[in-house]
């Protein structure tokens, strides 16, 4: 059992997991945050929303759902996720809208979340008092649990993207937190029935920057000093049509392009032959990287965006990834926060206007507006009301469900970790099952390569770029 201090823990041994237990009860001062390895957002989410309730005095607990799968299939859903994104985006963009018209995940993705019931349960401290999901996959299996009565604990969705996929909205979930009354109008569309508006959580190094500051960070990425910069990222893995847009920025004129490519570093290699002086790899500090910037371009509008937003850097969705990439450049778009260039002609007019005149000042003004709430209005702060309202009602245990037995999984293995690791919506399931899918991906996707790494050098760990 991990302890609190433990934030990331390993995969779970199954022949060590203990017998049932009964139901989970609800204790006053513990929260266990569920999240996922595929890119950076939601396991950036649930790492700041772990740092801020640490701070508030509780006891965090952190887990990765993709560990919690059965026979290792988290590291196939995770490999397939990025193969699909770098080598069959069409076929993604295919998955994404039509789990999105079906609203939600399809049998053998339903199959096997609930195959994962057993061990999610079991990675609950006993003295859990609510539980937190920042990954739609583990917003069904808590939902479920806690619909069937196998978890009394309240279950809480923090919504890390402000467009909102239907696999986010589970039956079961208690609270449904939004950044932004756009995401939360989607949240309710979707089916949530309570929804908290609550503002992003960002790391709190994304702020502001001074004109002081500005220049140290210029300075110490070697960046020109006055040249205006636009800051390029593709996530943790460097996804998208990265060398085209930073092409294409170098060319407008509007502003130098500074690339950073998450792990893929032998992208930023290549953009740097091809003349883009300013092409990073992995980059640790990036709040003083977006001091060093005017403005930022994305395609997938996650975790970085909001990261922007905090820091009062100006954002553009530009050649967006699809499926959620082109969702959230809607929703951002949408909600006045972020501009939305769909024709190529336009970029240099944007930018030029998103790094010295009015739409920049209005976005940074929209931006900002986020985060204007007291410390007892945010997320945390929701988080502690629910544990808190859910031990004063608490009674006595419920009466364990009988449990899926692990045998099931033999059924649907096949068919499931083919879908659902080919098939990953918003880090999540789809509604499309079978052999028709695997058909449809299949000549893009190596399942060799799930025994061995995704092919491209990257490991399964994932963060913002």
């Amino acid at each position: 059992m991990p302890h609190a201090e433990r934030m990331l823990p390993g995969p779970v041994n199954a022949s060590a997991l203990p017998g049932p237990r009964k139901a989970m009860t609800p204790h006053a001062g513990r929260i266990a945050i569920f999240s996922a390895s595929v890119g950076a957002g939601h396991d950036g989410a649930a790492a700041e929303l772990a740092r801020r309730l640490t701070a508030d005095g509780f006891a965090v607990d952190r887990h990765d759902l993709l560990d919690l799968l059965p026979a290792g299939l988290g590291r196939a859903v995770r490999t397939g996720y990025h193969r699909m994104l770098v080598r069959a985006p069409w076929a993604y963009q295919r998955i994404y809208s039509s789990s999105e018209r079906a609203g939600g995940g399809g049998p053998a993705a339903r199959a096997l979340l609930r195959a994962a019931e057993h061990r999610v349960l079991h990675a609950l401290h006993p003295d859990t008092g609510a539980v937190v999901s920042t990954y739609p996959g583990s917003s069904q299996v808590l939902g479920r649990l806690r619909r069937n009565g196998r978890l009394a604990a309240p279950v809480l969705t923090y919504l890390t993207d402000f467009s909102v996929h239907p696999l986010w909205v589970a039956p079961g979930v208690d609270v449904h937190l939004a950044a932004h009354p756009v995401a939360a109008a989607q949240a309710r569309a979707a089916g949530a029935r309570t929804v908290r508006m609550c503002g992003p959580v960002t790391d709190p190094r994304f702020r502001p920057r001074t004109a002081a500051e500005r220049d140290r960070a210029r300075d110490r990425f070697g960046l020109p000093a006055r040249a205006p910069l636009a800051l390029l990222v593709a996530g943790s893995w460097g996804v998208g049509p990265v060398r085209q847009v930073a092409l294409e920025l170098r060319d407008s004129g509007a502003a130098v392009p500074v690339v950073v490519c998450g792990r893929n570093e032998a992208l930023a290699a290549r953009l740097r032959a091809e003349g883009i002086e300013y092409a990073y790899g992995w980059v640790d500090d990036m709040p003083a990287l977006m001091h060093a910037a005017d403005v930022l371009v994305q395609n997938a509008g996650g975790l970085t965006s909001l990261e922007a937003f905090a820091a009062g850097l100006p954002v553009a969705s530009y050649r967006c990834i699809p499926g959620h990439g082109l969702t959230n450049a809607a929703a951002l778009h949408e909600a006045g926060v972020a501009v939305w260039i769909r024709d190529p002609a336009e970029l240099k007019a944007v930018l030029t206007d998103l790094v010295d005149g009015p739409l920049g000042a209005r976005q940074r003004e929209a931006a900002l507006a986020l985060f204007l709430r007291t410390p007892g209005q945010g997320p945390a702060a929701e988080i502690a009301r629910r544990l808190r309202y859910g031990s004063a009602r608490a009674g006595s245990p419920s009466a364990p469900r009988a449990r899926s037995a692990p045998r099931r999984l033999a059924a649907t293995a096949a068919v499931a970790c083919a879908v659902w690791a080919c098939a990953v919506a918003m880090g999540g399931a789809t509604a499309l099952d079978g052999p028709g899918l695997v058909r449809t991906v299949g000549h893009s996707l190596d399942l060799d390569d799930f025994r061995h790494g995704d092919g491209h050098g990257n490991g399964p760990e994932g963060h913002h770029s």
